[in-house]
This record gives C-alpha cells, sequence and structure tokens, in this order.
C-alpha cells in the first residue's frame, strides 16, 4: 500500500471511531488563507496534490479530490487515480457532490474552523435533501492520524516600518473606527493576516513566501485593537511599536474573547471568518453585523510610498531576472540544468542584492511539458532536465521591504517551431491589449478580461486561468478584491472595481497538454488618464515589470504596427530601467535582446 493509501486508511479508520460517515478537507487554515503553514497542509499531506487551491472528501467507499481548471492535468499526475475521484470546479461543488454521493442519514463531518458559515449552509441544506447531516467536529481527524504535522510557526513579528508603508498605523486605525461608526458597529474582528499585518504596520514569517504572522485582531470603535497573537512571537521593539492602544493576547485566547461581545454589534467578513467565529460571537450574545473586510480596498490601493518602493523593488528585481535569462539563454541548450538548478540560480542572482527577504512564492521552473502545468511545482524527485527543443517557463518573484514581485518569461530551448512562435505571439498581442488598456471608472477586471483573450480565441484557444491577480506591497503575491478574470473562474462572483493605486498581474497564456506552456507576466499599476476632449475620468496602466520579451519566440508578421511600436517602447524602457544595473556581458546581452524587432 502506497503512502498515501494508507493515510486514507487510516483517515477512514478515524472517522469510524468518531462515528462519522464522511469528512471535508479543505486546503485552507482558520484565516480562510489561500497560502497557509506547513501545519496546515492537510490535503497535500493526505492526497500528495501540491496545488495551491483544492478540497477532498472522504466517504466509507469513495473519495474525490475537487480542483479548478489551473490544476486539471497536475492532480492527475500528483494523487492516485486508484484512491480518488477527480472532479471538477466550479462545473461541480463539494456540496452538490454531497448531495449526490453521501448516503442516506450520513453523519458527514467538518472542521468548522475551516469553512465559512454560507458553505456550511449550503452543505448543510445539500445534505439535508437525503436525510443527512453536517457535524462539527472539536478535533480534526486528519490531525489525529498525522503523526508528525508540524507545529504552528514560531516566527517573530517585525515592524513594517511608515517610510515603507506610507501610513501610520494609527491613522489606519482611526480610519477603521470612523467606518464602525457609520455602520453602527462597536467593533471589527479581522482574521486574514494580510488585513492584520496592513492595518498594524507589522510582518511576520508564518506562511512561506508571505509576510504574515498566525493573529487575530478585533478592533473597537474608538480605535484601539486587541491583537491574539503568541507571545514568544514579539520582541521589545514591535511592543514598543504597537503601543498601549494595541492590548496584546495569546493567541489561544481569541475564541474564549469572542464570547464577551454580549449585547454589541460586532462587524465581520464572511468571506474570511470562519463558522466557529459567527458561532462563537452569537453563542455570546453578540448581533453580527457581516460586511466586507473594510481594510481589503485600503489595502489594496497602494500609497506613494508603496508605489515608490514597488517601483524600487521592480528595477533591482528585474535585473537579477535579466541576468538569469542572459544565464539560461547560454547554459540550457548545454543540457547540464535542471528544473532545481534553474530555479536555484534565479534565486542567486536575487540574493545578490542583498535585499532580498524572501521569494514571493515558489518558483515556477517548468521545461517543455511541465510549462503545460499553470501551476507545476518542482520537487526533487520530479525534477527534470532542460534539453533542447523545449520551452523553459519560469514564473517567480521576490519580497523586498520596499515591494513584493511577480513576473514570468518563456525561454526557447534552441529553435522553436513555428506553432510555438504563433502561441507566443497571440499571448503577447493579448498581454498588450490589456497593457494598453484605457477604461472609465468603475470598470472591473471581468470587462476587460477578453482584451487579453482575444488573439487566442480567434484561432479557437484559451487559457483555463485568470489573467491577472492584485499583488500586495511587503505582502501576499495574490491579493484581494481586484482581479482580472471571466465572472465564471473560481472565486468569481461580484467583481471590484479598479481603482487608481493598485497593482494587478497581467499574465495571459497559452498551454499544450503534453508539450509546452507559454505565459507572459507583469505587474500593472493602474493610474488615472487624461484624454484631451474627453467628457468622463477614465483609467490606464503603467506597466511596473522590467525585463526582456523573448525576441526568438515572436513573429512580427502577426503583430500591428501599433503592437509592435509598444513592443521596442517597452524594451526601450527596460534598457533604460535596468541598463545602469547591469555590467560587462549581461549589459551587452540587454541591450541586443532589447534592441527593436522589424518585420
Amino acid at each position: 500500500m502506497s503512502t498515501h493509501a494508507a493515510r486514507l486508511a487510516a483517515l477512514r479508520d478515524q472517522l469510524s471511531r468518531d462515528r462519522l460517515d464522511g469528512f471535508v478537507v479543505p486546503l485552507t487554515d482558520e484565516h480562510m488563507s489561500e497560502y497557509v503553514g506547513a501545519y496546515a497542509q492537510r490535503l497535500a499531506w493526505l492526497t500528495g496534490f501540491q496545488g495551491s487551491a483544492g478540497t477532498a472528501v472522504v466517504l466509507p467507499a469513495e473519495a474525490a479530490i475537487f480542483t479548478d481548471g489551473r490544476y486539471t492535468i497536475q492532480v492527475r499526475q500528483q494523487v492516485s487515480a486508484h484512491d480518488w475521484q477527480f472532479v471538477g470546479v466550479p462545473e461541480t461543488t463539494v456540496s452538490g457532490w454531497l448531495a449526490e454521493h453521501a448516503g442516506e442519514g450520513a453523519r458527514i463531518g467538518y472542521d468548522p474552523w475551516l469553512h465559512t458559515a454560507a458553505w456550511v449552509a449550503e452543505a448543510g441544506a445539500a445534505l439535508a435533501a437525503r436525510r443527512a447531516t453536517l457535524v462539527p467536529v472539536d478535533t480534526n481527524p486528519v490531525d489525529a492520524v498525522w503523526p508528525d504535522r508540524p507545529a504552528p510557526s514560531d516566527a517573530k513579528l517585525t515592524v513594517q516600518d511608515t517610510a515603507h508603508a506610507g501610513r501610520n498605523a494609527a491613522d489606519k486605525r482611526a480610519e477603521i473606527a470612523d467606518w464602525l461608526a457609520a455602520e453602527q458597529a462597536d467593533a471589527l474582528v479581522l482574521t486574514a493576516l494580510d488585513s492584520i499585518a496592513w492595518l498594524l504596520n507589522i510582518r511576520g514569517g508564518d506562511v512561506a513566501h508571505t509576510p504574515v504572522a498566525l493573529a487575530y485582531a478585533i478592533v473597537a470603535a474608538d480605535g484601539t485593537a486587541d491583537l491574539f497573537v503568541a507571545s514568544d512571537k514579539l520582541t521589545d521593539a514591535v511592543r514598543q511599536h504597537l503601543g498601549n492602544a494595541v492590548r496584546l493576547h495569546d493567541r489561544a485566547a481569541f475564541a474564549e474573547a469572542l464570547g464577551g461581545y454580549a449585547g454589541k454589534r460586532v462587524a465581520l467578513d464572511p468571506a474570511f471568518s470562519v463558522a466557529a467565529i459567527g458561532q462563537a460571537l452569537a453563542a455570546g450574545g453578540a448581533e453580527l453585523v457581516l460586511r466586507r473586510d473594510p481594510v481589503l480596498l485600503a489595502k489594496a490601493c497602494k500609497t506613494p510610498a508603496e508605489i515608490a518602493g514597488h517601483r524600487a523593488a521592480s528595477v533591482r528585481d528585474g535585473a537579477a531576472l535579466s541576468r538569469f535569462l542572459h544565464w539560461i539563454a547560454t547554459e540550457g541548450p548545454k543540457g547540464t540544468q535542471t528544473e532545481l538548478s534553474a530555479a536555484a540560480k534565479l534565486e542567486s542572482f536575487r540574493r545578490e542584492s542583498g535585499v532580498l527577504l524572501d521569494l514571493s512564492f515558489d518558483t515556477i521552473s517548468a521545461t517543455g511539458p511541465n510549462g503545460a502545468l499553470p501551476h507545476y511545482h518542482v520537487t526533487p524527485e520530479g525534477d527534470t532536465r532542460i534539453e533542447l527543443g523545449q520551452l523553459y517557463l519560469v514564473d517567480s518573484g521576490g519580497q523586498y521591504a520596499d515591494g513584493t514581485t511577480d513576473v514570468t518569461r518563456v525561454v526557447p530551448i534552441g529553435a522553436p517551431t513555428p506553432e510555438m512562435r504563433d502561441r507566443f505571439t497571440r499571448v503577447l498581442k493579448g498581454h498588450i491589449a490589456l497593457a494598453t488598456a484605457v477604461f472609465p471608472q468603475g470598470t472591473t477586471g471581468a470587462q476587460l478580461d477578453a482584451f487579453a483573450r482575444r488573439p487566442l480565441w480567434e484561432v479557437g484557444l484559451d487559457f483555463a486561468h485568470g489573467t491577472g491577480h492584485g499583488v500586495g506591497a511587503y505582502l501576499s503575491v495574490h491579493e484581494g478584491p481586484a482581479r482580472i478574470a471571466k465572472p465564471s473562474y473560481p472565486g468569481g462572483g461580484p467583481q471590484e472595481p479598479l481603482r487608481a493605486g493598485m497593482i494587478l498581474s497581467n499574465e495571459p497564456g497559452y498551454y499544450k497538454a503534453g508539450e509546452y506552456g507559454i505565459r507572459i507576466e507583469n505587474l500593472l499599476l493602474v493610474v488615472e488618464r487624461e484624454i484631451p476632449g474627453g467628457d468622463m475620468p477614465v483609467l490606464a496602466f503603467e506597466t511596473l515589470t522590467f525585463s526582456p520579451i523573448d525576441r526568438d519566440l515572436i513573429d512580427p508578421a502577426l503583430l500591428t504596427d501599433d503592437e509592435l511600436s509598444w513592443l521596442n517602447a517597452y524594451h526601450a524602457r527596460v534598457t533604460e530601467k535596468i541598463g545602469a544595473e547591469l555590467g560587462g556581458e549581461d549589459k551587452a546581452w540587454l541591450s541586443a535582446r532589447c534592441s527593436p524587432v522589424v518585420r
């Protein structure tokens, strides 16, 4: 029996002991985080799936794993088809599947600290149709059979100084107090880790590549706050920074504290607050005020200091990436490099800046058919040699005190085929269309998404992921509330209008299963634009990322005059921005790669 088959069997035995007929295992934590600490990687431990989004359901005689289109291929490579059914979302929901597969009268367990109240209501209603019930558990049964489960991180908190943040924490808390007054609420419960980090101008190290700390916060109507965090994470500098207006408690005291708001109106975001929080507040006599986390939008609209910091981070990061692109263009065709060695080399170039604090996510270093997996994760066991005739895709980023970067480039190892050049150029055309978009205030990313897809649609092609996501300021590389994606994309629903100061990615792609993947990603800043003669305010994008786009993959005949002008102007800015950061052969290479492309 394989390791993961044995784990599945152990979980079924535990469910039997717990008198449960099934259990739901989401990939999240008590804060509804996208990226979670090692202690919360229950889905990966149970199934072997290494993606960043998914859910598993275990029943006595069958089990299913639910993933979206980004992981259609990857999940089948990493998870046993003998033990698991593969179910695509959003076409099929977990609740819908349970309604069809759970036995009549079944007791299906769930951890109330890992699901929202909305999900509990939806799943409970679906099961009720089969006279089955959804049962909250006090102890997660996965944890009961995971003998070497890591402990939560003990990393210390750090202070994000006002010079980088652009606003002090007292001003931010005062803004929340004003919001509470407008909502006629007495307190706000904050559970999203990046919201807490932004509000209090602190950072942490509890989630790989995302500088946040495991904590909860409750902000009072007078602008003071209670922070629930492990005491051993607090340094004297952090305590002094937080001051007397932020009362400190152990993280373990949070659940009990929720019972102390009898007769109070307490605001919380139903998208980020797990069911257990609302249940505890209600049990203590609080009136729940369900509102979107007010920090989300404030955090997404960067301050001038954060924008300036990101521009500086982009220059040093672009220089490191350009050095790497020169290196891989030279070393890749020799057949001596692998996906892991290439990723390590890129990280070394970034670390030579002396100010890299972390990567912003695990580098997607993917050659040949692995590039067709949009969120491929290379492991020592699956490390693949980079060989002639392949496309090498690298999606990477850095965490710096002044900014978070995210960029994707594709390099041909040897001469690309005509089909590769056609597909790459169509992806580039879509990238340019989005980068040059001008749009009215109030426009959402869903309304712009088709700009990036049209050149592919015209030949019957598409890609199964969003076109763009928000990016934080030395915070999460994936940040809401804005995104650029189809409304039907996972996490869809009402979309946030784009606003000046937001930073989002521009990353259309194309993936040919079993052969290669293409993605071109830069980060964009939403800016205000004046149009002479116009009668309405409009927005546009400023490209923040500077690194050459591979000219050997471009078919100039497919580009319009305007697209060719954009490409050459972009490469001229790349040379201007990062040329001074390079020397010797790297600088000469950059100059050659950024010379004008002609038909």
